[in-house]
């Protein structure tokens, strides 16, 4: 269910309207990244003031230079942890673009939903932000204590929280908030796996550009291919209608 979700999302790339946002998502994640590499070059020029000067030696006019370079590669090292924030802010701007489309092409029968208000997308937005970095905060620590599980719990606890973020805001469009809830509950291992696959492209440079919005897709997917196999009698109000 869940990879045939993620390649029904990747055989839509095609589709004109489901590529807009598609690449729209991928010019805003690296423009985030990018705000972040700046601020971090920027701090660390004005820590070093483009010299140093050592004993014996004198002055070293070029160590500027090389913390730049250094810089770029730790940034592109951080971006692994920098693009579960960015993927949850991505999902809160596309993914009623992202859901639209995938419902016009695979699901066309379906009746129109009501947009959710904008400010409560933002207040779920930042509450879910607020507890993603929080966890993610306390989970370096869980790294430093366990250096080589670090990857694995990584993977577990961002697949976790990813999931339940993307499985619920694609499932409110449909059944509203208690209604989704309700079924993330009854699907708690199914969405916690879909979350730890696509925690792990998350985790490669340059294909996790691509992955919020895909990841967007899928669940969208998932989340209609869990609704076919409910009893009929717990069919959400939309379809039945």
């Amino acid at each position: 269910m869940i990879f045939s979700s993620f390649f029904k999302a990747v055989g839509q790339m095609g589709d004109p309207r489901f590529r807009r946002v598609l690449f729209l998502g991928v010019i805003l994640t690296i423009a985030l990244l990018a705000g972040f590499y700046a601020l971090f070059l920027t701090l660390m020029n004005e820590a070093v003031d483009g010299s140093l000067v050592l004993p014996v030696i004198g002055e070293v006019t070029w160590i500027g230079d090389l913390l730049g370079w250094g810089s770029l590669f730790l940034m592109l090292f951080l971006s692994i942890f920098l693009m579960v924030p960015v993927a949850s802010a991505i999902t809160s701007l596309f993914l009623d673009e992202v859901a639209s489309a995938v419902e016009a092409k695979h699901y066309p029968t379906l009746p129109p939903v009501t947009p959710t208000p904008f400010y409560e997308s933002l207040r779920d937005t930042l509450n879910f932000l607020g507890i993603l970095i929080g966890a993610n905060l306390v989970a370096f620590l869980i790294y430093a204590i366990l250096p080589f599980a670090a990857i694995f719990i990584f993977w577990g606890l961002n697949g976790f929280l990813l999931g339940r973020e993307y499985f619920q805001i694609a499932a409110m469009r449909r059944l509203g908030r208690a209604g989704a809830k309700q079924v993330r509950k009854e699907n708690f291992g199914l969405i916690w796996l879909a979350g730890c696959l696509m925690a792990l492209p998350l985790t490669v440079p340059l294909l996790n550009l691509f992955i919020p919005i895909l990841g967007a897709a899928t669940f969208t997917h998932l989340f209609h291919e869990i609704e076919k196999r409910r009893p009929s009698g717990q069919t959400n109000p939309d379809r039945a209608r």
